[in-house]
């Protein structure tokens, strides 16, 4: 069991519906030293790709995606899920399901901060149904980058997300694959990955 899944059986709260809560240390409360180790895994599992910006969706994903950023040295671009008055000029825009939330909404990335030669690795907290990062990549496809990786931090393996970004042929890694979950016992069951 790596550090993640330790904490997830530590602290996490399997609820009705195959909903996995981590608020208490990764998307309402965050524990920045954990954060911090999953940017150094994450910096280990594409260290050789040539990364020049991370890009995630708001909000959850932002704080994992800085402190992955921080050990690739390069900025981090969020998708914003509504448009304000901050937002300006030409935009990417795509439209996502939420799993949480259930409703769609459209993600918005300035065309001035996504270029042709940005080569991008996507970080995000969970991947289900793979909605979110389907939008991420329409966006990243949209402006001529390249994917160089997608890292999440926690998949839930008996949703189809997972299989269907692989079998698209990206470089998916999670840190934490759930393969299944009892909310009656709370047990979680990880699948195994190589170390």
């Amino acid at each position: 069991m790596n550090f993640l899944e330790e904490r997830i059986v530590k602290d996490g709260v399997v609820k009705p519906g195959n909903v996995l809560k981590v608020d208490t240390f990764l998307n309402h409360q965050m524990d920045i030293d954990l954060i911090d180790q999953m940017g150094a895994e994450f910096k280990r599992r594409f260290g050789d790709a040539p990364i020049t910006k991370i890009l995630t969706i708001e909000a959850s994903g932002i704080g994992i995606a800085c402190l992955v950023a921080r050990h690739f040295h390069v900025p981090v671009v969020f998708a914003k899920k509504s448009k304000s008055i901050n937002l300006d000029g030409e935009m990417y825009v795509a439209e996502v399901e939420s799993f949480t939330h259930k409703c769609k909404n459209q993600i918005i990335v300035s065309k001035k901060v996504l270029k042709p030669e940005d080569h991008v690795l996507i970080i995000d907290d969970f991947l289900a149904n793979g909605c979110a990062l389907q939008g991420l990549l329409s966006i990243v496809t949209e402006s001529g980058a390249s994917v160089e990786g997608i890292g999440i931090a926690i998949e839930k393996g008996f949703q189809p997300g997972g299989r269907m970004i692989r079998n698209l042929g990206y470089h998916l890694e999670s840190l934490a694959i759930v393969d299944g979950m009892n909310d009656e016992t709370g047990e979680i069951t990880f699948r195994p990955q190589e170390a």
